[in-house]
């Protein structure tokens, strides 16, 4: 079962919270972290606040799909700054598009966007969230598909163990299929600590 409340803590860069989404108080952001041109893969540019609203109230009222607020814990200060999404590629986003085994959990993740980025931001927040969803003792495999053209995505995901199995033609993208499996993580990690 995936834990409700889930820290990871980097050495040089503070401590990465995820906890559920609550729109009572994370609409404003998340509407404004979606709409933001560098979060142009998010396809929600022109989404009005109730668009957002509805997008996530959709997802807590489905049994197959979560959302997590991303908070990064600096020098005493919490703030919100990232935003991912899991579900179950057996009855969404990928059904019909490969064969889910189980134990196989999809995906997406959005860094806030920010005019002030900080090295190794973006691979902790991929990494607490790596974590996150491993902590899960069901869990054995992450999938995702990001757009082909998120370079920078490709990037991070090769950085923590996922490989690209082929390209599908969705009906928004073109989306590289990959896999992480955890023993793949850990190894991706591993391999990180020893050569950082």
């Amino acid at each position: 079962m995936t834990p409700t409340r889930h820290t990871t803590v980097d050495p040089s860069l503070g401590a990465f919270t995820l906890r559920p989404v609550d729109l009572e108080h994370d609409l404003r952001t998340l509407h404004r972290w979606l709409t933001h041109p560098k979060s142009a893969f998010w396809e929600m540019g022109s989404a009005t606040l109730a668009d957002v609203e509805r997008e996530y109230h959709a997802i807590a009222a489905d049994p197959h799909r979560a959302a997590y607020l991303g908070l990064h814990t600096a020098d005493g200060t919490e703030y919100p700054a990232f935003l991912t999404e899991r579900y179950d590629p057996a009855h969404r986003e990928l059904v019909g598009w490969y064969d889910a085994r189980p134990g196989d959990v999809g995906m997406h993740f959005l860094v806030a966007p920010t005019s002030d980025p900080r090295t190794g931001f973006t691979r902790a927040v991929i990494t607490t969230v790596m974590d996150f969803l491993f902590a899960d003792a069901s869990v054995h495999r992450v999938v995702v598909e990001p757009d082909a053209r998120n370079h920078r995505v490709r990037v991070l995901n090769a950085a923590v163990g996922f490989e690209v199995d082929r390209a599908l033609t969705l009906p928004t993208k073109t989306a590289l299929l990959s896999f992480c499996t955890r023993e793949q993580y850990r190894a991706a990690r591993d391999w990180r600590g020893t050569n950082a």
